[in-house]
């Protein structure tokens, strides 16, 4: 590898971009710096400030996001053979390391999950910085009451960034017997405990009332209530940090300053049937319920 090379003013697109190129070979952090002409420490540190994550973790989160893809695309493959495909020593590595990102083992992950939102967790694109809008849409919206399906757990600090494991179970399982007409999806969040600082959170669809719902899914009544609607403005880098900037608005600044009253009650995020995280311009309508 030559170390020569000169330096470009950004290495980092090229060589986000040169990774992905070269899942199937051996990779260290020394030759992914060769290749940009930095030293492995200067390398090592401007790619964590940018990416979220160290050089050979990111490497090693795009290997099993791809080979997630081929266990669903490819029915025959074995999994030893995945796992030295993927850059492990041996099956039950790529086991436990596929176990922690994904929330389950390969194998159940086979029989119907989806990889997409995973996939957010770890984008093959280099993050732009963050543009984020989170706007007021339409008011106040008053909504009847409805029943959401989808797997559910409880949450706190420490493991909500594992929220996404939900949405890969629920996507995966789609279309589920009973689901009303529509692709739109809701993230709610319920039962929330300020003092521990944990809370419900529920991946799901719109279900008819007497749906009896897939193992493993649950179902949560939203009653009827009048909700603030804000529109989360998405810029196609990852889903989970925007998200996370953007409720930060709506409860640090924006519900302050309407000077409404929220009530008790689940609110939630809803997708329509177009939404595409990795698309700009793709947005979440979050609902909050308020007093009237």
């Amino acid at each position: 590898m030559n170390s020569t090379r000169p330096l470009v003013l950004d290495p980092l697109p090229g060589v986000v971009a040169w990774i992905e190129q070269q899942l199937d070979r051996s990779l260290t952090l020394e030759q992914v710096a060769a290749r940009v002409g930095l030293s492995p420490y200067h390398f090592s540190r401007l790619f964590t400030a940018r990416m979220g994550r160290s050089v050979m973790a990111h490497v090693r989160g795009r290997r099993l996001v791809r080979g997630a893809r081929r266990l669903c695309d490819e029915p025959n493959l074995k999994l030893v053979d995945l796992a030295f495909d993927c850059g492990f020593e041996s099956q039950e590595a790529f086991t436990r390391a596929f176990k922690r990102l994904f929330g389950v083992s390969p194998g159940r992950f086979r029989t119907g999950f989806a990889v997409e939102p995973i996939e957010g967790q770890y984008p093959m694109n280099l993050p732009t910085d963050q543009n984020t809008s989170v706007v007021c849409l339409r008011g106040l919206v008053a909504m009847p009451a409805f029943r959401v399906a989808g797997p559910a757990r409880r949450f706190d600090e420490a493991t909500k960034a594992e929220i996404p494991h939900l949405w890969s179970a629920l996507i995966g399982a789609l279309p589920i017997a009973g689901q009303v007409e529509s692709w739109a999806t809701y993230g709610v969040v319920s039962h929330v405990d300020k003092t521990e600082g944990c809370f419900q959170y529920m991946a799901g669809v719109r279900v008819e009332a007497a749906c009896a719902p897939p193992p493993g899914f649950s179902t949560i009544e939203i009653p009827a209530a009048t909700y603030a609607v804000f529109r989360i403005t998405l810029d196609g880098t990852a889903l989970h940090p925007q998200i996370k900037q953007a409720m930060a608005a709506i409860w640090g600044e924006l519900i302050p300053a309407s000077r409404l009253t929220v009530i008790e009650g689940p609110d939630f995020e809803l997708y329509d049937g177009r939404f595409d995280p990795q698309k700009p311009g793709s947005f979440i309508d979050f609902h909050v319920p308020v007093k009237v």
